[in-house]
């Protein structure tokens, strides 16, 4: 799992923090206020779409992964529900309506130190909207599952293979 970059300054005094034992494990703790910082989760959600029995993917126009394809998805807002957040991401990435029909796996495990600790996927229907891609992805179409292109991301497998075994 890739590491996050360390606190350095307190997001309360700006003072510098260090390194001590605080509930129970080595926390940043600032050195003028005592505030312990606590490494909050970076989340994601995603949208696993299937039509025809093909697999709704967009290609990434952005590092990391550049040039891979994965499902639509993006970080929770702070004051977000995380069902807004696919069903948006996928708006954004695909051009595509849909509504969340259910929980498809929520998996944890920062692959990059600028990425999510916790992507929570979902499965949707299509509702509206025409594919084109569009933010951060330049393509975007359907796949059989058999035949997928390289693919971004572990979660990106572990969601795939989720889905095939619940077909």
């Amino acid at each position: 799992m890739a590491e996050r970059e360390p606190i350095q300054f307190c997001t309360t005094c700006g003072s510098k923090v260090e390194q001590r034992q605080a509930f129970g494990q080595l926390r940043p703790v600032c050195s003028s206020c005592g505030r312990v910082h606590f490494l909050d989760p970076k989340v994601g959600a995603g949208v696993l779409l299937s039509k025809d029995d093909k697999i709704l993917l967009v290609r990434r126009a952005v590092e990391p992964e550049l040039g891979k394809w994965t499902i639509p998805a993006g970080f929770v807002e702070g004051d977000e529900d995380p069902k807004d957040t696919a069903v948006r991401e996928c708006k954004e990435e695909t051009g595509l309506e849909v509504r969340i029909v259910s929980i498809l796996d929520v998996i944890h495990g920062r692959e990059h130190s600028s990425g999510a600790s916790i992507v929570i996927i979902y499965t949707g229907e299509i509702i509206g909207g025409d594919l084109i891609a569009g933010d951060d992805a330049d393509a975007a179409d359907f796949f059989v599952p058999s035949k997928l292109p390289p693919l971004a991301f572990e979660a990106t497998r572990v969601a795939i293979e989720g889905w095939k075994s619940q077909v």
